[in-house]
């Protein structure tokens, strides 16, 4: 499988850095992983402090393998054991074709307790420190009032499948967490929806898209109403949320 082989080939040019470990998160992890559609999201626990020759090795490392099938789709975050414990500071990451930063949240850190796939070294329990439920839990309202209720009042957006999926799914997961501890996957997400009162039609959009083997394209009249049906709805229930839990 392509995937198999991107991760292996991935692993072998990233051991000259002697990482300590390599953590799979998100679908690849969850149980929801599609080939070809599912971002491949890792965390690589790196010996020392990441300096201006460390981020040019991973730089090179990743440029290597961007002729590979899938390799667009991997994207790496770079962590120390000095810095750990450190939720919201940003790390060297490459996501999208380069590299930046951004931090490590709490919600990755609790997938990375709850079901973390190892794939070289230590696991997360051995190194990452557990993330407490109120920090989870700000963390989610946080992102919901601070992140996702802005982007909901810019309709450009919402015209792209992206948003739409993403701004759903995230939704329907924060929900669950704040709701009832526990973190949960795209699919369980999807499956939820419709119990939040989310449109019908946007949901088996979403489930049209990510699922179907060869879905068909939007026409403009249905991107248009998608839209507005999106952002009706999730401007007042992230609005409910945070009230209820902020």
């Amino acid at each position: 499988m392509p995937t198999a082989s991107l991760l292996d080939r991935f692993l072998e040019e990233l051991l000259p850095l002697r990482p300590r470990a390599l953590w799979a998160h998100g679908s690849l992890a969850g149980g929801d992983y599609q080939e070809g559609r599912s971002d491949l999201d890792l965390i690589a626990v790196l010996p020392g402090p990441v300096r201006l020759g460390t981020v040019r090795r991973v730089v090179a490392v990743h440029r290597r393998l961007r002729t590979l099938p899938l390799a667009a789709k991997l994207h790496c975050s770079y962590l120390t054991p000095a810095v750990l414990d450190a939720p919201d500071r940003s790390h060297l990451t490459w996501a999208h074709g380069h590299v930046m930063r951004r931090p490590v949240t709490p919600v990755t850190r609790r997938e990375l307790h709850d079901f973390g796939r190892v794939l070289h070294g230590e696991p997360p329990a051995g190194l990452l420190p557990a993330v407490p439920e109120r920090q989870l839990s700000d963390f989610v309202v946080r992102d919901q009032r601070d992140y996702w209720r802005p982007a909901v009042d810019k309709a450009r957006l919402w015209r792209q499948d992206v948003w739409v999926d993403l701004g759903l799914l995230t939704f329907a997961r924060a929900t669950v967490t704040l709701r009832d501890g526990r973190l949960i996957s795209k699919r369980e997400a999807l499956a939820g929806l419709p119990a939040l009162g989310a449109p019908a039609e946007v949901v088996a959009d979403i489930t049209r898209r990510r699922y179907d083997d060869a879905p068909a394209p939007a026409v403009q009249d249905w991107l248009a109403r998608r839209a507005e049906l999106t952002r009706a709805y999730l401007g007042p229930a992230i609005d409910a949320l945070v009230t209820t839990y902020g």
